[in-house]
């Protein structure tokens, strides 16, 4: 039987730790005993992409991806857009990154040299501010994976995200009929229920 083999670890904040793992062809980022993301199960990461893309209905949309993860909400969204979109992906650790080009490249291929791309090492919470303040432009689409849901799962910091003043400010990031699609493991009845209280329509997919 084969056993997981620990690849590396990196720890983006103070006491957390992320853990890459190999089983044979498979890799995993592990968090404690969560397993954030695994090669095995990648479905709904895509149709986090998939979903929001075709309720947009643009071509060449401008869309904010947090969180890169294993890039499987990345390549969907890449596979669909046309060649004027722009892609703009907020990860917190650049060694997630590493990983990608690294022990994962075989995954990733050549998705990360794409001229739509812009890959930055930040909190996504920055890059919401940055559109809010007109220091860069805003976006037709807000895609979150950067917990197991709207908690902050991985950071503390990323509960800003899904309070009500979080959501308000990822609204005003939008354009006209911009879409803020975010992944969770499972229903939040509670999260549910901020959305509208920030001003946004919710619609679960499931």
């Amino acid at each position: 039987m084969l056993k997981r083999e620990l690849i590396d670890t990196t720890q983006i904040e103070d006491g957390v730790l992320l853990e890459l793992y190999r089983h044979g062809r498979d890799f995993m980022i592990v968090l404690g005993r969560n397993e954030l993301m695994s090669t095995r199960m990648r479905f709904s990461e895509e149709q986090l992409a998939e979903l929001t893309l075709e309720k947009l209905g643009k071509p060449s949309p401008r869309i904010l991806i947090g969180g890169y993860g294993m890039g499987f909400t990345y390549r969907a969204a890449a596979a669909r857009l046309g060649e004027k979109a722009q892609i703009v992906i907020a990860e917190i650790s650049d060694t997630i990154v590493d990983w990608a080009r690294g022990p994962m490249a075989e995954l990733t291929g050549e998705s990360l040299s794409d001229p739509r791309l812009e890959l930055r090492i930040c909190d996504v919470a920055a890059l919401i501010d940055d559109a809010n303040d007109g220091t860069c432009e805003k976006f037709d689409a807000i895609l979150l994976d950067v917990d197991n849901g709207p908690d902050g799962l991985v950071r503390d910091a990323n509960n800003r995200l899904y309070s009500r003043t979080g959501l308000g400010k990822a609204r005003d990031a939008l354009k006209p009929g911009g879409i803020l699609s975010v992944w969770s493991a499972a229903p939040d009845p509670a999260f549910r229920k901020r959305l509208p209280a920030a001003g946004i329509d919710v619609e679960e997919r499931g």
